[in-house]
């Protein structure tokens, strides 16, 4: 074996028959590295898993007139056991959220984050054939309020979300957000 010492520091080259390998700082001979363990099988495989990849895609987002209300990426990352949302709202807005099938528990989980300081934490599965995750949240004044957010996949590919608010328990429901998704 050689070691060859490049001009740029203390980086040592040792070069064998076979490969090489390198180290910074260390003159010590480095035997041949063995290959990484296999990547596990796709964890999160199971039908309950995959009920919200309806939503997974590069979405334009109007409201019900047609106004541009932002764009929003979902992207299915952590070996498909995570759907990630990219937020941008049209007045600037951004925001992410990370959404996973907790199986232990039997339920969907969102922790919503945004640049507007807003922490969102929701839980639910499907109804009806719509995706609802509700959590108790902050009002505007502070006040405690629940907040139910649903996702329901259109005939047309569409993706229409509705968040609604009710500071009453769930007696009374209140619009936020109705927003209409199409591909970009």
């Amino acid at each position: 074996m050689r070691r060859v010492r490049v001009p740029w520091g203390m980086v040592v080259v040792t070069l064998g028959f076979m490969g090489g390998a390198i180290a910074a700082g260390d003159t010590t001979p480095q035997a041949t590295s063995t290959p990484p363990p296999p990547r596990p099988a796709k964890a999160c495989v199971a039908p309950e898993y995959r009920q919200f990849d309806f939503w997974i895609g590069d979405w334009a987002v109007t409201d019900p007139k047609g106004n541009p209300a932002g764009k929003n990426l979902i992207t299915e990352e952590q070996g498909g056991c995570v759907l990630h949302e990219h937020w941008t709202g049209a007045k600037g807005g951004t925001g992410e959220s990370f959404n996973i099938y907790d199986g232990a528990a039997k339920r969907w989980h969102q922790t919503w984050v945004d640049s507007g300081g807003t922490l969102l934490l929701l839980d639910g599965g499907l109804v009806d054939g719509r995706m609802v995750l509700t959590g108790k949240g902050a009002g505007p004044n502070g006040e405690t309020v629940t907040n139910r957010i649903s996702w329901e996949k259109l005939a047309d590919g569409r993706v229409r979300q509705t968040w609604s608010v009710s500071s009453d328990g769930g007696a009374t429901w209140t619009t936020s957000f109705d927003g209409y998704y199409a591909k970009r």
